[in-house]
């Protein structure tokens, strides 16, 4: 696993960001980026990060993510960045 996008979108809560950054540093996954944002009282973020040092397989990452985002009230999605690249070379 490589660069791979994450987004998290739900109502604002406290602890959000901590919550999923701190799921990513126990796997070793590292955050090049990061933007978020609340409108409306509804959050919205959007990170790049590094998952090379990561030893779970994508689909195992991504669906721990998913049930993290389940019990915090949010929908966390993992995506490969390849799919990304790809799509803004047409």
């Amino acid at each position: 696993m490589k660069k791979v996008i994450i987004t998290v979108v739900g109502k604002d809560t406290v602890g959000i960001i901590a919550k999923t950054s701190a799921y990513l540093a126990k796997n070793g996954i590292n955050i090049l980026d990061i933007s978020q944002t609340v409108v409306g009282g509804y959050f919205n973020m959007m990170m790049i990060v590094d998952g090379a040092a990561c030893r779970k397989p994508f689909d195992k990452v991504g669906a721990e993510l998913a049930k993290l985002g389940t019990d915090i009230g949010l929908r966390i999605r993992c995506q490969k960045s390849e799919i990304f690249e790809k799509m803004h070379r047409v």
